[in-house]
């Protein structure tokens, strides 16, 4: 496949990589070390075809990009696909979000779109370097973290509140309460938030509406 590389160094757009990295045209769609695959290629080339096509989308894509995107086998024959956005660009993403996705949806039909954020872990022996000091970032905490991962996955659904089932055989299930107000909208969608977000966070979810 040629399109959309030039080379290893350079590609047809405005984003110029080292050899170590690939590009792909979505303003600058990019995946830092590593060739993406063809389902990445395809939700880029969709991706370039919206602003390339769509007044609506050709100023509000410029400059945002994805680091990765995965389909995900949902069970029950339904799939998901997951476009992974740097943190810093989230709002960006938020601010267009259920255009994007509806737009997408249409190209990958049968397949529900989900945005998330990119963000990083660290563990309890975290240590600061020899220029800063203090305790660990709450943010990047396991339990920040899988609860960010919710936030974006139900997005821009509100969680009116969680409650933790504890079952007699020791194992656990998150009980989430979506805004009712989005119901009609997203009741169809919530078998397939509570696989993804299993298949991220190894944790149990079951949503209801209030």
């Amino acid at each position: 496949m040629t399109w959309p590389f030039q080379s290893t160094t350079k590609i047809i757009s405005v984003h110029i990589v080292c050899p170590l990295d690939y590009a792909i045209c979505f303003s600058c769609f990019l995946k830092p070390l590593q060739e993406p695959d063809d389902f990445e290629l395809s939700v880029a080339e969709e991706l370039l075809r919206l602003e390339s096509s769509s007044a609506e989308f050709k100023a509000s894509l410029r400059g945002l990009y994805i680091t990765a995107a995965k389909e995900v086998d949902c069970g029950a024959g339904r799939k998901a696909i997951i476009l992974y956005v740097p943190f810093k660009l989230k709002k960006s993403f938020n601010a267009i979000q259920q255009k994007l996705v509806r737009e997408l949806e249409k190209k990958f039909s049968g397949s529900h779109v989900l945005i998330i954020a990119q963000r990083t872990i660290l563990g309890k022996n975290f240590s600061r370097g020899a220029k800063s000091s203090g305790l660990r970032p709450r943010s990047r905490t396991l339990t920040a973290v899988h609860e960010a991962i919710l936030d974006d996955i139900v997005y821009p659904t509100e969680i009116e509140g969680k409650r933790t089932r504890c079952k007699v055989d020791g194992s656990k299930i998150l009980k989430v309460m979506l805004s009712s107000k989005d119901q009609a909208n997203v009741e169809g969608r919530t078998a397939t938030y509570a696989s993804v977000y299993g298949k991220l966070t190894n944790k149990q979810v079951s949503f209801s509406f209030v």
